[in-house]
């Protein structure tokens, strides 16, 4: 199986609600790397890399975040970097 790296971008009530942590937890426990960060308008940016199905599974737990309320996704393939960890950036 092949890595891919996408960049995803969320939309919603997305900031304030433990959401980048939850994304964080998700991608350690599927072996995904990458980074997500807040934007100032309000939306969550990330670049998630490893399996489709993993990616999948984080962003699929994202989606059950306890407070957060995803209205929109962008996502879209971008060239894989092959990080070494997750980091929440700021």
């Amino acid at each position: 199986m092949e890595k891919i790296r996408k960049h995803i971008i969320m939309y919603g009530q997305v900031q304030g609600v433990g959401l980048r942590y939850q994304i964080r937890h998700a991608a350690s426990r599927f072996g995904v790397t990458g980074w997500v960060r807040n934007l100032y308008d309000g939306s969550v940016e990330m670049e998630l890399e490893g399996l489709r199905e993993d990616i999948g599974a984080v962003l699929e737990a994202a989606g059950h975040a306890l407070w957060a309320e995803i209205g929109d996704i962008q996502s879209k393939v971008i060239p894989v970097q092959n990080d070494s960890g997750f980091e929440i950036r700021y």
